[in-house]
């Protein structure tokens, strides 16, 4: 059961990484799309690709506190 909750863990920070590059890139993307291609969103809107992210993440730090206490 450690070894689950390590890697839960571990994949819990894999996912706050890949968020933090994924809405990075759509928020530049955005504003480049606001200043020259014509987009009618705010630029704050790239910041709704975080959520589903997030999601994951709270999943990933819950079974991995759960499967600590466990072993």
């Amino acid at each position: 059961m450690k070894k689950l909750s390590i890697l839960f863990l571990t994949l819990a920070i894999l996912l706050a990484c890949v968020m933090c590059f994924v809405t990075g890139s759509n928020y530049s993307d955005m504003l480049w799309g606001i200043r020259c291609g014509g987009y009618s969103a705010p630029a704050w809107a790239a910041f709704l690709t975080a959520i589903p992210y997030l999601a994951g993440i709270a999943v990933c730090l819950a079974l991995s506190a759960i499967l600590k206490k466990c072993a």
